[in-house]
């Protein structure tokens, strides 16, 4: 079975800190968050042209000087648990290749799988936020019990990962970020992303303007206060 591939990066040096990576990007998802990016991917796959993964396992092979893995990202990827992800991984793994999961965390299990069959060297999951909050940060009715067993998991060190938010005005405050953040006290890695309102889902957030530089330090600062390194994306 080959793996649903609908968008392919050659080359990041964004999405994981200090490697060189391809990305390949999912279909599908079962959160609908008013200010995700990648909306049509989301909604209308049937849009983008599927891309082959012999071409992106070809790629890899040929420019392995340089790359040192591949992102694997949507959409949520795990989705795609039982249409090809896990042979595509075993496949980049056997190349040699690392793999990183972008995930909204909610299938613990299969995370779990991934990281005692050795097919994921690095997790990045979105934290979207505080868990009595995620319903209307998610537009779902959503398996908190999964959400806090797959934070529990990467917490508990058995893969390298990093938490990270986006800081949506109206959805996003202080307050939240430091009830997420004692959510994942002591986590290795958390990571404020900015909100770009340019392409969001929701048309009522393209005219918000991303909070200020000054509200974003506060942000940080009280992130600092559960989880020790705490970074920061955006424009």
């Amino acid at each position: 079975m080959s793996l649903d591939i609908k968008g392919f990066i050659e080359t990041s040096l964004l999405d994981w800190d200090g490697k060189v990576i391809a990305v390949i990007f999912l279909p599908g998802c079962n959160f609908r968050c008013p200010y995700c990016q990648n909306i049509d991917l989301i909604d209308h796959p049937e849009k983008f042209k599927a891309i082959p993964e012999e071409k992106v396992l070809e790629y890899l092979e040929s420019h392995r000087d340089f790359i040192d893995g591949i992102c694997i990202t949507g959409g949520e990827p795990t989705l795609h648990k039982n249409s090809g992800l896990t042979e595509f991984m075993k496949k980049v793994k056997q190349k040699g290749f690392l793999v990183k999961l972008d995930t909204n965390g909610s299938d613990p299990d299969y995370i779990l799988e991934l990281i005692k069959d050795d097919l994921v060297d690095f997790i990045a999951m979105d934290i979207k936020a505080p868990l009595d909050g995620y319903n209307k940060a998610t537009n779902v009715k959503v398996n908190l019990r999964n959400i806090k067993e797959s934070i529990d998991l990467l917490l508990s060190g058995k893969v390298d990962n990093e938490f990270r938010t986006t800081v949506v005005p109206t959805i996003t405050g202080i307050a939240e970020i430091e009830g997420i953040s004692q959510l994942i006290a002591g986590a290795k890695k958390y990571v404020l992303q900015q909100f770009e309102p340019e392409n969001c889902k929701d048309i009522h957030l393209k005219t918000l303007k991303p909070v200020d530089a000054e509200t974003m330090g506060k942000m940080l600062e009280v992130a600092r206060i559960y989880v020790q390194n705490v970074g920061y994306r955006g424009k």
